[in-house]
Parts: structure tokens; sequence; C-alpha cells
């Protein structure tokens, strides 16, 4: 990939914004930018944690197995996102989590004892990543008070909310999100059953609140869709 389109990338990630262009020079030397295929494994458990990743384009699922051989998707992360990054809370030398590629990702790679250099150097950027980092825990924060507090109907609407929230484009009160994920990845995160989620979601279209194919999702009826997930 050209340097230009590289440096193009780097600038315009928000985690970058406003940091001064000859600290974006040493950011783009300490970097590499890659594209992966939809589907196509980006890092598994065990491998060495020794880089930190930004997503520029595209959707990430980060995983995790269970003893019994189980998925438990832990995020699905979007553009300007970081993912990776747990590696700077600990000293663990591996992975513990996959992540899986779920259309075309452009994805940022920094080795982490650069970035963590960038940040003693940053105090602005070392602000954002630690916000970052307070926002995904709000937002599992916000699954742990679902599954407690809600039924699985009510679980799945709040869900579609907090996708269409992340991810989607509003247009004339219309929600369009692509890609959808799986009805499987979907009772994952909600901890329902697959058969559960198609049910719901067949039955939420069949009112006229939402459609929704393998290539997306639309929400026709916010407020409805707002007033099944209370």
């Amino acid at each position: 990939m050209p340097e230009k389109s590289k440096f193009w990338y780097l600038k315009h990630l928000n985690i970058f914004e406003g940091m001064p262009e000859e600290e974006m020079m040493k950011v783009e030397k300490m970097s590499s930018i890659s594209t992966v295929k939809k589907r196509q494994i980006i890092f598994f458990p065990e491998q060495p944690s020794q880089l930190i990743f930004f997503l520029k384009e595209g959707h990430v699922k980060l995983s995790r197995v269970s003893e019994d051989g189980r998925e438990v998707i832990l995020d699905v992360i979007g553009p300007g996102e970081l993912f990776g990054e747990l590696s700077l809370l600990d000293e663990t030398e591996h992975r513990t989590e996959i992540a899986e590629a779920l259309d075309e990702v452009v994805i940022c790679a920094i080795d982490k004892r650069d970035f963590e250099e960038l940040l003693r150097r940053s105090p602005e950027l070392n602000l954002q990543i630690t916000k970052r980092m307070g926002l995904r825990l709000r937002k599992f924060e916000e699954r742990v008070s679902d599954l407690v507090f809600k039924d699985v109907k009510k679980r799945i609407a709040s869900f579609l909310l907090r996708y269409a929230e992340e991810f989607g484009k509003m247009k004339k009160g219309i929600v369009t999100i692509s890609p959808f994920l799986s009805h499987q990845e979907i009772a994952f995160l909600t901890a329902s059953a697959r058969q559960t989620v198609t049910t719901t979601l067949n039955e939420m279209r069949g009112q006229g609140v939402i459609d929704f194919s393998r290539k997306g999702l639309i929400i026709n009826d916010l407020p409805k869709l707002q007033k099944i997930a209370r």
C-alpha cells in the first residue's frame, strides 16, 4: 500500500484527531496498514500480543471459546475503534480472544512497545484510549443489566437498538445497518437460543418494525422498537 495512502488512513482515525503532523509522521513510520478479507481471523488465542490494532474500515468480532467449545462473543466493533489493547493492561504475552473480520476490513497495526511510548509522549492520546476503554466497559455493563432484568424479546430489541446506535445510518426516520450479524451470533450476544432469535426477528418483521437479510438490517419503526425494549 502506498505511503501516502497509509498516512491518509492514520490521519483520518478519530483517535489521532488533532495530533501534530510531525507526530503523525512518527506514527506512520512505526505502523503498518493491511486489508483483511471477510471472515478471516486476525488473531487467535495464545498468539503473541505484541500488536495493537486500529480499525479504519469494516467490522470486527471479538470472541472467546469456552471450555466446552462454545463461542462467547465479547464485542462487535466498527471503524475508529481499537482492539487488542487488553495487553496494555497486564503483562500477558499472549492473546486470550479471537478477532474475526465480519466484512472486508482495513486495519492499522502498531507494536505495543511503540504505542506505550506514544502514550507517554501524548497525554491527549492517553485520555482518548482511557475514554474508549470506559465506553467498552459501559457497553458490557449494559449487556449484563439486560441479562439480569429483561426477558429474551426485550434483550434482542435492546441489542438491535445498541447495534443501530453504533453502526446505523438514519435517513427520513429509517435506520439501515450493514453488515448484519447471523442469528446465531445475535443469540450468543443476547444469551438466547438461535431459534428464539429467528422467531423474534420474524415477529418484529411481521409487525413492520424491522426488515433484514444477510446483507443488513432496516429499522422501519424506531419508536416501536424502543417500546419493545423497555
